[in-house]
This record gives C-alpha cells, sequence and structure tokens, in this order.
C-alpha cells in the first residue's frame, strides 16, 4: 500500500523539477538579448531572441504575423506587460532574464492583434 502511494509522489516530483531545469537552462551564461517587433494596440507585443542561448521549447522558432506577412525566428509574447519598461520601444534591443510567473494586479485591454502562443514573464536588466 505504501508503495502505491509513494509511486504518484515521485512521479509528480520528477515533473516538478524539469521546469526548474528549464528556467536555468535558459538563463545558462547570463542575461539573453532580444529585439522588440511589434508593439500593437493593448501590450499585444512580440520579440524574438537575438542573442544568448534559450531553450527551444520557450519560444516559436518561427510565427508569422498573419496581419503583416513577415515572419520571425525565436519569437515570443509577453506574460507580464504591465511589468514591461515604457521606454522600450519596437525596434529597440535590450537584455532580459526569464522569471517565474507571478500574479500582478494589472488591467491590459482586450483588443486583438496577434502575437506568438509561446508567452516569456521577463524583466529587462542593464546591459551586461
Amino acid at each position: 500500500m505504501k508503495l502505491l502511494l509513494l509511486a504518484p509522489a515521485m512521479v509528480l516530483l520528477s515533473a516538478g523539477g524539469g521546469q526548474c531545469n528549464k528556467k536555468q537552462k535558459a538563463n545558462a551564461g547570463g542575461p539573453l538579448k532580444a529585439k522588440f517587433e511589434v508593439q500593437a494596440i493593448c501590450s499585444n507585443y512580440t520579440f524574438t531572441v537575438t542573442g544568448g542561448t534559450i531553450d527551444p521549447s520557450l519560444v516559436e522558432a518561427s510565427w508569422t504575423d498573419e496581419t503583416t506577412g513577415k515572419s520571425y525566428k525565436q519569437a515570443f509574447g509577453i506574460a507580464n506587460p504591465c511589468d514591461f519598461p515604457q521606454g522600450i520601444k519596437a525596434g529597440d534591443e535590450f537584455y532580459f532574464t526569464i522569471e517565474k510567473e507571478k500574479k500582478t494586479d494589472c488591467a491590459v485591454c482586450m483588443a486583438y492583434y496577434p502575437t506568438p502562443p509561446k508567452k516569456l514573464y521577463i524583466k529587462v536588466v542593464p546591459n551586461p
């Protein structure tokens, strides 16, 4: 009986451990560099990774904006738009780290503009 209870616990522990490794692997070697590609209405932002090594499962290898037809490599959207600095505009490059998911009180309008399906919680950091 004890073995039956222990097996599910081991599965849960091993599954949760992979997420920690993903975050560490994504930021291995320091901050990543990104380009702010699309600054659309209601914080519908698109970014691409332009420097550093990121776990490929965290970003879209290739994503096409259905509005413009333009394609982007290593693209991602932002999961925490209210934490993104207002001084960074489309076309700018910046450095960032991937953060853990956190809940914030933030109002964002619901107008639609296409963004990559993969979203990251990021923190902008000073240039290394």
